[in-house]
């Protein structure tokens, strides 16, 4: 630190700020030369090969990081065809460098964009270096940033979105120019960047807005800006920080929709009109007759996210699980059981018959449901479902059609009347059991080996609409009728956009297991979480006992005072993005990754690069010589460089791969460091 201060002696401010910010951004890359295999990118690498092969997946986050890993792929010559089975496969000859090399960029983007941030809102050298050193050498942003995944990309437009932020703020005295333009224009850019990466990027939008709020107050009470001004201040801001994000946040999507136009894993996620649209499809350009008819052979989509179609088969219930009669299940995939006839539930007519005339099916109509492989009517009644407690059972009764009352569902179209006919693929409807009341829905959940882990389906008394109770019909056949394009079907944009946001927020969850002896731990530097930790409630009690001799009005050096402005204002926005990025995570009742705490870890380090400055600083102000105050402020700088360092120097090897036992065995390498009984590499 003594060398650094000397350097800054010597040099001229700005030449000496270049040659830092050139230094940060070179250590920072150091990151992209490490290629190891990992755990994750099982996900992620598959979905950047499904972009290059324009086939449809389903993901919960929104599109941007896929399709820029995807486009990262492409560009650098990688074709799409690695499988990305299970951990631990190797590569071989297919070029996955391009997308490894493009998270580690971004990743190595982090230091010189925290770097910045904090010599921005504090002025001062050594906390914007400090920080970056954190940044540097943090063992878990190694670990994120030198893989496949979406953490290194969302992290990058966080903090893109921060520093511009803090540009913005900076040019407030220059309002209405290029570069007040400019940066409240990139702000934006990045917000729209977070959120269309995950939706994890709503902090940082909820950060901006704050901030936003605050800077109009102030103008609001500047008595020299008149009111027009302050309303083009406004339409500023609506423009840049609403009007542009979300432009482009919906762009992103067109494009997503776009490029993925073949049929994949992911079409069962969504309805069936859009599934028409994807090549390959068993409904893209074919021709079915519009509305429902009596005869009409069908089948059935639950419209819960993988709620599968109406199945059954010859299969029947086994002992003690209800009655013991044909099994009726939902099944993810296209097959001759998930066919159902329609007909009259008091006639037994030969509706296939050509002379015979069409009647539709319409709204409040009461009909059976006949499968068409087993000529079992769908049939309930008041026992127990296997697996739902409280929902009745769902079977396959009767023979060749021939049942009793409780063969019997009333059929209704949502927001419609009674009537209304009922149309293939676009009709939202649900089956409520005319002698139970109960209404057909899937349950979601894997049956037993005996139900050949297909879904459950019950029907549940409770009648509150869910997608778990509603259906569509899909597949339609009869003769009779005049079959249309499903191209008149073609759901909007609109609806598309607003579809695929219904089906993220509803979730999806991933699994893997590593196969291989080569081990990545995701653990970050424990000294620099530690230190952030610490830095934390040692800022709050700084904040404390300025605000308190601010409003004693004790009076304060020049000096002092700037770093008052600099602790409240330039650390109190820190701080408030720390809040944002871990409460919502700490209050959550879902299953947390260490991941997960990586944004607000960005936000805890630039806190300490800022609060150890002022610190230092203060204590630095207390002695003389300057000579001596100087070997403080130096010192203590030092003293955070190298323990950061030396504790790099141990746990590097979680980064970038560890072989042999576990750190539990005492023979392990590393068994000296597992400091906590929690931690398991």
């Amino acid at each position: 630190m003594a060398l650094t201060l000397f350097i800054m002696k010597s040099m001229s401010k700005k030449t000496s700020l270049d040659f830092f910010t050139v230094f940060i951004i070179i250590a920072g890359w150091w990151w992209l030369f490490f290629f190891f295999p990992s755990w994750d990118e099982t996900h992620f690498g598959k979905m950047g090969s499904y972009y290059i092969n324009r086939t449809f997946f389903f993901d919960v986050h929104p599109p941007l990081g896929k399709m820029l890993i995807g486009l990262a792929g492409y560009l650098s010559g990688y074709d799409g065809t690695f499988p990305f089975q299970k951990p631990g496969d190797r590569y071989e000859q297919h070029n996955y460098m391009g997308m490894r090399g493009f998270c580690a960029f971004l990743g190595s983007c982090l230091v010189p964009f925290a770097y910045l941030t904090v010599l921005e809102l504090s002025k001062s050298l050594p906390a914007a270096l400090l920080t970056a050193f954190i940044l540097i050498f943090d063992t878990g942003c190694i670990t994120l940033s030198q893989y496949i995944l979406l953490d290194p990309i969302l992290m990058f437009f966080l903090m893109g979105a921060v520093l511009s932020m803090v540009k913005s703020n900076s040019s407030a005295d220059r309002p209405f120019s290029a570069s007040w333009w400019f940066w409240l224009s990139l702000t934006g850019v990045n917000l729209a960047g977070a959120i269309g990466v995950k939706f994890v990027g709503l902090f940082v939008v909820l950060l901006v807005g704050l901030n936003t709020i605050y800077d109009l107050w102030d103008l609001l009470g500047n008595l020299s800006l008149s009111v027009v001004m302050f309303g083009k201040h406004l339409l500023a801001r609506v423009l840049c920080l609403i009007l542009l994000p979300l432009a482009l946040y919906t762009a992103m999507f067109a494009v997503h929709f776009t490029v993925l136009n073949k049929s994949g894993p992911g079409d069962g996620f969504f309805s069936s009109a859009f599934q028409s649209q994807l090549i390959g499809n068993n409904l893209h350009n074919v021709s079915i007759p519009e509305h429902l008819a009596y005869g009409s052979v069908v089948t059935m989509k639950n419209l819960r996210m993988a709620g599968g179609y109406l199945h059954s088969h010859w299969h029947l219930y086994p002992e003690g699980i209800g009655a013991r009669q044909q099994q009726v299940t939902a099944y993810l995939h296209k097959d001759l059981n998930n066919l159902w006839i329609i007909k009259k539930h008091d006639l037994d007519t030969d509706l296939s018959d050509p002379s015979s005339p069409v009647e539709f099916v319409r709204h409040g109509d009461i009909i059976r449901l006949q499968h068409k492989e087993t000529s079992r009517n769908l049939h309930s009644h008041q026992h127990e479902a296997p697996l739902t407690r409280k929902h009745f059972q769902v079977t396959g009764y009767g023979i060749n059609g021939t049942g009793d009352s409780n063969d019997f569902w009333r059929i209704e179209v949502v927001g419609r009347k009674t009537g209304n006919l009922i149309k293939v693929l676009r009709s939202q409807i649900r089956l409520t059991h005319v002698a139970t009341g109960c209404i057909l829905g899937s349950s979601g959940k894997t049956l037993p080996k005996w139900g050949w882990e297909q879904v459950e389906v019950t029907c549940t008394p409770y009648l509150k609409e869910t997608p778990n109770s509603l259906w569509n019909f899909e597949d339609h056949v009869n003769p009779k009728l005049p079959n249309i394009s499903l191209d008149v079907l073609k759901p909007s944009f609109a609806e598309i956009l607003l579809e695929s946001h219904m089906v993220m927020i509803r979730g999806l969850r991933f699994s893997g297991v590593n196969e291989t002896d080569y081990r990545v731990y995701l653990l970050g530097n424990p000294v620099i979480w530690w230190l952030n930790l610490v830095t934390i409630g040692l800022y709050l009690l700084i904040t404390v006992s300025t605000a308190v001799a601010l409003k004693r009005g004790v009076q304060l050096t020049s000096e002092l005072k700037e770093l008052s402005r600099v602790v409240l204002r330039g650390g109190g926005q820190i701080m408030l993005g720390w809040l944002l990025h871990y409460l919502p995570f700490f209050m959550m009742g879902r299953v947390l990754y260490f991941h997960h705490y990586f944004p607000a870890m960005l936000f805890s380090s630039m806190l300490t690069g800022i609060t150890w400055d002022t610190l230092l600083k203060f204590c630095a102000g207390f002695l003389s010589p300057s000579t001596t105050a100087r070997k403080v402020y130096g010192g203590g700088f030092l003293v955070l460089i190298l323990l950061i360092l030396y504790s790099f120097y141990l746990f590097h090897p979680l980064s970038y791969g560890m072989i042999g036992p576990m750190a539990s065995d005492p023979s392990s390498p590393m068994a000296g460091l597992r400091w906590m009984d929690s931690w398991e590499f």
